[in-house]
């Protein structure tokens, strides 16, 4: 049996290792809570400097649909209908799981003959510009919820504007972007300014 002494000993022990512990983790506690002259609040890092509030300037978008699909690769268009080929056809007439894409750039929306659409399209768009097209081919579903193409889209720009330019070759008519319209325009409106001068003159010389 043990006596008293030693009984007590051990309590005594026992009560010096936990004010021990006690004392020490106070002690830890006041050094990872020292405001180190910031008001009183704890300093629990740093703040490494990497400029990024400083960058307030525009994103870049990079260049246009317009830009991007002047430049297009029919070529490479048709590596990437191979995509396409399971469920749509080239030919006229010709329906598979989904319409025909024979004349499809320019084309009303909804108009494949034999083909019966969901609806989903037409509440979206009416004529399948190469606008449109480049959208609805990005992210099909996100472009017509509802829309029963089951394709998950093509991200790469470059890939639906040469896409869309094979598509556009299929019924040998070019489509002419709006854009490209504007600028012959301006071309025209410029060289008609020209020319302005020389008749000006030619009219003076002949009032004399």
């Amino acid at each position: 049996m043990f006596d008293t002494m030693t009984l007590t000993k051990a309590t005594g022990a026992i009560c010096g290792s936990l004010l021990v512990f006690l004392l020490g983790s106070w002690a830890a506690e006041a050094i990872y809570s020292m405001d180190g002259g910031h008001g009183g609040e704890h300093v629990q890092g740093f703040v490494i400097d990497t400029g990024a509030e400083e960058d307030t300037g525009p994103a870049d978008e990079g260049p246009s649909f317009a830009e991007i699909f002047a430049a297009a690769d029919p070529a490479n268009g048709e590596r990437v209908f191979r995509n396409c080929a399971a469920c749509h056809s080239l030919e006229q007439g010709e329906n598979k799981t989904g319409p025909y894409l024979y004349g499809v750039v320019g084309r009303e929306v909804g108009t494949a003959q034999g083909f019966g659409y969901s609806g989903a399209l037409k509440a979206v768009v009416d004529v399948w510009t190469p606008e449109e097209l480049d959208a609805f081919l990005e992210n099909p579903r996100s472009y017509a919820p509802g829309t029963t193409m089951g394709f998950a889209g093509l991200r790469k720009a470059q890939d639906r504007a040469d896409l869309i330019a094979f598509l556009d070759q299929t019924d040998g008519t070019t489509y002419e972007m709006p854009a490209a319209e504007g600028a012959a325009a301006a071309e025209e409106g410029a060289a008609t300014e020209d020319e302005a001068p020389a008749e000006d003159q030619t009219d003076g010389a002949s009032n004399r």
